[in-house]
């Protein structure tokens, strides 16, 4: 899976949670090839996530809530997940 099928499918998946209005995806991958722990096909992924409820809850539950959401793509495609609430 390239990178804009992944972004796809994360955008798809997580606005299907009615209080996540706009969901904005940032590839890092490219500040870490060179590291000894990079694995190919796997990606560096930062999420600016605009939903009122999460940005509310604790970053603790809010994570959870999006952590569960991206579950399957977590164990096999995102190597590094950054997520800010906005």
């Amino acid at each position: 899976m390239d990178i804009n099928q992944l972004s796809k499918k994360i955008k798809n998946k997580l606005l299907k949670d009615t209080s996540i209005k706009e969901v904005k995806i940032i590839d890092n991958t490219y500040k870490h090839l060179k590291h000894n722990s990079h694995q190919k096909g796997k990606f560096h992924i930062k999420l600016e996530i605009n939903s009122d409820r999460l940005k509310k809850t604790n970053r603790v539950q809010s994570n959870k809530v999006i952590y569960k959401i991206l579950s399957e793509e977590l164990k096999i495609y995102i190597h590094s997940l950054q997520i800010s609430f906005i």
